[in-house]
């Protein structure tokens, strides 16, 4: 049994004058995939393509903004990693020499898509099911990017499936503290193979146990969260709070939810349920709206 783990690392590939990073490349075709994935189930609950791409769009948009925010948020003032953005605010604009933050992507996604779903007349909670899978396949090839580069290195470890750092600085996109030859958690691998179990999970209940909608993405948030703040207890990382990452803390707050939701709301939240309210007055109906037995309900009767 080997002592560590270790393979070739490249933050940067160069292809003529152009550097490339597969951090980059992961996190985008991560996304590619997942909306693939998230595709024929939204189509099974009565969501049409035509509605799905511009909230992939949207989404698309508050994913790279909310990502740099929280990142910029947690890591405001210096640290014995960077000199913090107070004291260069002009770098938070260069987000091409890194520095993202996974759930603020989620955040940033989930917000600037919602006004739409909200136009659109679609569920908050059948469009978020729809994509829960999804979200977890981005995060595992997004992964991958991670791996390749070097990325979210972690502290000194001897477990076996350590990772032993290369022995030149700049190999990794992410600086190994203890110092060359060293062995550190790599905590992209544990969220890589921690999503991989995730995503079957979330299928097999997609599959076979058929829930109310909202289901499958608390489960997701709960899952993933909890995920997260196990990790992040191995990274080395700025703290937001004593003993706390700005993401420990993000993801604690969504897995009290998320837990709060499945284990004492049962049920789809009245809020977001937008597919079965009709148009607004003075509003033209939305192409393709058929009001639901809720909707008739509450309709003036007219006496014949």
């Amino acid at each position: 049994m080997a002592a560590s783990l270790a393979w070739p690392t490249y933050p940067h590939i160069k292809i003529g004058p152009l550097s490339i990073s597969p951090h980059g490349i992961g996190i985008a075709v991560g996304f590619i995939l997942g909306a693939r994935l998230m595709l024929p189930e939204a189509e099974r609950k009565g969501i049409s393509e035509n509605d799905v791409y511009p909230l992939l769009t949207r989404a698309a948009i508050g994913a790279i903004v909310g990502a740099r925010v929280a990142f910029v948020i947690n890591h405001l003032g210096a640290s014995s990693t960077d000199v913090g953005y107070i004291h260069d605010p002009l770098s938070i604009f260069k987000i091409w020499q890194g520095g993202i933050s996974l759930l603020g992507g989620f955040i940033g996604a989930i917000a600037l898509a919602l006004p739409e779903m909200r136009k659109r007349r679609l569920s908050f909670w059948k469009v978020m099911d729809a994509a829960a899978p999804g979200m977890a396949l981005g995060v595992i090839v997004g992964r991958v990017g991670d791996l390749i580069v070097g990325d979210h290195l972690g502290k000194q470890t001897s477990l076996f499936f350590g990772f032993k750092c290369p022995g030149k600085v700049t190999s990794t996109a992410s600086a190994c503290l203890p110092g060359p030859g060293a062995v550190v958690h790599q905590t992209a691998l544990y969220d890589f193979l921690l999503s991989i179990i995730l995503l079957a999970g979330l299928l097999w209940l997609r599959k076979n146990r058929p829930r109310y909608d909202g289901f499958l993405i608390s489960v997701f948030g709960a899952w993933y969260g909890c995920q997260r703040i196990l990790e992040d207890f191995l990274r080395e990382d700025k703290h937001l709070l004593p003993g706390l990452t700005g993401s420990q803390v993000t993801a604690i707050i969504t897995v009290l939810v998320c837990l709060w939701h499945l284990s004492f709301v049962r049920h789809t939240p009245r809020w977001g349920r937008w597919d079965e309210r009709g148009p607004e007055e003075g509003e033209a109906p939305t192409e393709g709206f058929s009001p639901t037995a809720s909707s008739i309900e509450n309709e003036p009767r007219i006496e014949e």
